[in-house]
């Protein structure tokens, strides 16, 4: 809360100057006394931020908790908006998440190079025996 405040948010439910920094100076001698801090935000924090600093702790307990689960583990990538949408169509028609739309397209990307390996060890078994 405290980098909020320095970044320039205000992060009280007062507006007048002089209240907020009243209230700032008390957070600050409050630190490192946990209890205290949380009275602090009972009685001074905005109301708006209150509701995110709750949704940002929701979140990464849930985070938390999904990451001790190997099936419900999630890790996010970026993408173009370009590869997303063609993703996303590609899901669509194959009626299943975009997850399992690039599962499918992995399996199939292994697949084809193992026939490519097999049909090269083929034709090299086949060279070998009218080779010789």
């Amino acid at each position: 809360m405290v980098k909020k405040y320095r970044y320039g948010e205000n992060i009280t439910k007062y507006i007048e100057k002089s209240a907020v920094q009243d209230v700032i100076e008390q957070l600050l001698k409050l630190e490192n006394t946990p209890t205290k801090v949380i009275n602090w935000i009972k009685n001074h924090m905005s109301p708006d931020l209150s509701n995110r600093m709750k949704e940002t702790i929701r979140a990464r307990r849930k985070r938390h908790f999904n990451a001790e689960h190997q099936h419900s583990c999630k890790k996010s990538i970026d993408l173009d908006f370009l590869v997303w949408q063609r993703l996303s169509i590609l899901a669509r028609k194959q009626g299943c998440t975009l997850s399992d739309a690039i599962v499918h397209l992995i399996e199939d990307a292994e697949r084809k190079d193992q026939y490519a390996n097999q049909m090269s060890t083929f034709k090299q078994d086949l060279q070998n025996i009218l080779g010789d």
